[in-house]
């Protein structure tokens, strides 16, 4: 693991539009996330696997709470583990800066994703029609931070 930096932002627009933005749009391209690293209330790392970049999340800390933004393994690197590990290292990173909760979101549609969220002890709070460019609803889910979840669930 180790943070993102501007040069992986070329990579990680492509991940986010390749596997998390489908179909709706690219959102999520090079300038937009150099200056979502930028801030200082965000952090970003990047998993990686012999060398190579395999996976990265961002996160936003706010007072209280935090808000994983994006999430993406590259395909080749998925079902091992990388995405439940960087999960866990930014809720680490969000608890040291004293957030109680990390929210995210998926599409409703996701069973996959939902079904991870859920497998890391996050809980389904409401649906949200529309969210994603109006075209997609999203379900929010949190996960308190206060309370530990057995690592069999990871």
């Amino acid at each position: 693991m180790r943070l993102a930096t501007g040069a992986d932002c070329p990579w990680m627009a492509r991940l986010s539009r390749d596997l998390i933005e489908t179909g709706l749009g690219w959102h999520y391209q090079p300038p937009r996330l150099a200056r979502l690293l930028s801030r200082v209330e965000v952090c970003a790392v990047v998993a990686q696997d012999g060398g190579a970049p395999a996976g990265f999340a961002v996160m936003e800390f706010l007072d209280e709470h935090a808000h994983l933004v994006l999430l993406a393994v590259e395909p080749h690197a998925q079902r091992r583990g990388i995405a439940g590990a960087l999960v866990r290292w930014l809720e680490e990173s969000a608890r040291t800066a004293g957030a109680f909760t990390v929210y995210c979101e998926a599409r409703a549609s996701s069973t996959a994703a939902r079904g991870f969220y859920r497998a890391l002890g996050y809980r389904e709070l409401f649906l949200m029609p529309g969210y994603y460019r109006g075209a997609e609803a999203a379900v929010r889910l949190g996960h308190d931070l206060r309370r530990p979840v057995s690592d069999a669930a990871c």
